[in-house]
């Protein structure tokens, strides 16, 4: 009988090079101290920003990570791997430094946005979970940033369960997108795991395993009195609304006034004035009305500028797979090596110019106005003082001066020291907020 995929190790969640890469620097660079920079090339969604999102997840994946017996016996089954070097990987453990953004926060291309100082076993062995951690849950983030901002600040609720890429794609994007700006997830694992709200409505099969929908909503508002949310749509909308109402008059008569209408198929914009003309009309101004159905944020920022009554977007297929983006385009190079004492600046050489890599150790200077306005990011040597002029990486026409006034703060902060986490985590509410 097959192991159950979930309950192994993640030691070997890495790409298979990265580990006869690290038997090579076993027995030929005696394992030397290396420095390697997280950074991506362009924004997603043909977009301005990125919301940097997965730094606890992965932080606590890399010190708990540890090479188990299987883990060994699979890898010396494959005929590629001598004794000694397994027998390093029994003893693995991470001992390294970690740099990086703070969750949250808002990053660009080309900054280094998470930094590894280690010997370059340890260092190169986590490339592949940096990345896969990183790239997905920040492309997620930004993606419910942007469906946050077409809101105007209405109400997002992730509802991508179904649609994801799997298992982790579901709950780790459930995460990613309450930092995002969601406000609520309808995974409830996701919910237990990371004390994400949890909300639902209900599915047309709850409507039409009844004989009349009417019999369907009435049900369902006694079970759930003060989160009654009907979804009228199954067989004919405005029918629906009415039947709908009249469970609400039942319910303001117990003085319950926590209810409202969910629409998830048609012309959202014309449904949802009619709905709220038929609401009004009836006197239940206080219903609040909830749409679903392959929403995104243009579909959302149309509705809202051709002002559509609504109250709640159940966004997900789109939000969850990070629709039309299939991945960030984070990667993992290294820039600088020790050589005895001395640590030496490296850099990727490319044909396709934007692959050429930044060499050395750097950081990215966040400076404000006096009024705490974000200006510009400057991207430079860790020991390097900012001052004069700076430059645009890719316009050189475009020209910045340091002012005095200027406010200036690096984004990119110890994590962890020598393999012990040095950092205390935020609530995920507190990176929501921070967001």
């Amino acid at each position: 009988m097959a192991k159950k995929i979930y309950k192994t190790s993640l030691a070997l969640l890495t790409d298979f090079y990265e580990l006869t890469m690290a038997q090579g620097y076993y027995f030929y660079q005696k394992n030397r101290f290396a420095i390697f920079e997280v950074f991506f090339r362009k924004n997603p969604f043909n977009g301005g920003f990125n919301i940097f999102a997965g730094l606890q997840t992965l932080v606590e994946i890399i010190l708990d990570l540890r090479f188990k017996k299987d883990d060994i016996d699979y890898l010396s089954s494959l005929g590629v791997f001598k004794k000694e070097f397994l027998d390093y990987l029994k003893k693995f453990k991470f001992t390294g430094n970690i740099y990086s953004v703070e969750e949250g926060e808002v990053v660009f291309p080309k900054e280094p946005i998470l930094r590894v100082e280690a010997p370059i076993i340890e260092a190169q062995i986590l490339e592949s979970i940096i990345l896969n951690i990183i790239n997905f849950q920040t492309l997620i983030a930004t993606k419910t940033a942007r469906i946050f901002e077409a809101s105007r600040g209405r109400a997002i609720l992730e509802f991508g369960l179904r649609r994801a890429q799997g298992i982790d794609g579901s709950i780790s994007g459930a995460r990613a997108s309450f930092i995002g700006g969601a406000v609520a997830t309808s995974n409830t694992l996701s919910g237990k795991i990371f004390n994400i709200p949890v909300k639902g409505t209900m599915a047309h099969s709850w409507v039409m395993s009844f004989r009349k929908e009417i019999e369907a909503f009435k049900k369902y508002a006694e079970l759930y009195p003060n989160s009654t949310i009907l979804l009228v749509d199954t067989y004919d909308t405005k029918k629906g609304i009415r039947n709908a109402i009249e469970i609400f008059k039942i319910l303001r008569k117990k003085g319950i006034r926590n209810f409202g209408i969910r629409l998830d198929s048609g012309d959202l914009e014309y449904l949802s004035k009619e709905t709220r003309r038929i609401l009004d009309k009836e006197g239940f101004k206080e219903a609040k009305i909830v749409v679903s159905n392959e929403l995104d944020e243009y579909i959302i920022n149309q509705l809202i500028e051709n002002n559509s009554p609504i109250d709640f977007f159940g966004v997900g297929t789109k939000l969850i797979t990070g629709n039309p983006d299939a991945s960030l385009s984070g990667v993992y190079k290294i820039v600088a090596k020790k050589e005895g004492k001395k640590i030496t600046p490296v850099i990727k050489i490319s044909d396709n110019p934007e692959k050429i890599t930044l060499p050395g150790i750097k950081n990215t200077t966040r400076f404000f106005s006096e009024k705490g306005e974000m200006l510009f990011d400057v991207i430079h040597l860790e020991s390097e003082k900012i001052k004069g002029y700076v430059f645009h990486p890719d316009f050189h026409y475009k020209i910045g001066k340091i002012k005095k006034s200027f406010k200036e703060r690096k984004i990119l902060n110890k994590i962890v020291e020598n393999g012990r986490l040095i950092y205390e985590f935020p609530s995920l509410k507190e990176v929501r907020d921070k967001t």
